[in-house]
């Protein structure tokens, strides 16, 4: 399971505990460069993020269930493309399913309806992408307890600036051989209703599923974002990474 940016691990607990009391494996890596702060960030890449997931799933016995929110839908997508062989399906919740030569920087531009083009910007050394620290609520946890919101804000990191400027490289014979679905949320400011189903009518997945919360359903809607991600899962005993 691969968090979206500023984003690590942690954001997945309450997932990962559910899934794990339902007979399932879990890894839920944090991406190098993690809580890193500039100048290091500058050299963090996406083939840096891909490697390091591809090095887990050589690990694995058989193929996996690859999830990944938000930013992390590119890593899936490059991952796919270098490993089709060991991923079973790939879930992209609320995540970035884009076609090939583009860029999550390139898509939101484009797109324009994103709340984060107007409270996201790049550091001085232009390392790093930060959130304006006053509308992280309304971005990402907007139907979460203050609790919830409290622990998520106080762990999120600069998010390394080159990934989110780089082109997607996939091809139809690696990555458009690998099953993929996707997890909408209604009520999401970061990636929009609208630009999710444009991206996952480009490229159309197996499944569409659905959930009624914000941009953060680990934390709004744990246990429907677990019980969407168990109908996923085949067979029952597969690991969800």
């Amino acid at each position: 399971m691969i968090s979206g940016a500023w984003h690590g691990s942690w954001c997945w607990n309450k997932i990962v505990s559910r899934l794990e009391r339902a007979g399932h494996g879990v890894i839920a890596p944090d991406l190098p460069g993690y809580g890193l702060q500039s100048p290091p960030l500058r050299a963090i890449t996406l083939e840096m993020w891909t490697q390091h997931v591809c090095e887990i799933l050589e690990a694995q016995s058989e193929p996996v269930t690859l999830v990944g929110h938000s930013r992390a839908g590119i890593v899936l997508s490059q991952v796919a493309e270098h490993l089709p062989g060991k991923v079973r399906n790939l879930v992209y919740v609320s995540g970035f399913l884009l076609q090939a030569g583009e860029s999550i920087l390139r898509v939101l531009r484009a797109d324009g309806s994103s709340a984060l083009l107007t409270y996201v910007n790049l550091t001085h050394d232009k390392g790093a992408w930060v959130v304006a620290e006053t509308a992280v609520k309304e971005l990402f946890y907007g139907e979460c307890t203050d609790s919830d919101t409290a622990f998520a804000s106080a762990r999120l990191a600069p998010e390394p600036a080159e990934p989110l400027m780089t082109p997607i490289q996939i091809t139809a014979g690696q990555f458009g051989r690998v099953p993929r679905s996707y997890i909408e949320c209604l009520r999401d400011k970061a990636i929009p209703l609208a630009l999710q189903r444009k991206m996952h009518t480009a490229s159309p997945c197996r499944q569409v599923l659905t959930l009624d919360c914000d941009h953060s359903p680990f934390f709004s809607a744990p246990d429907e974002l677990t019980e969407q991600l168990l109908r996923l899962v085949t067979p029952a005993k597969t690991g969800v990474q």
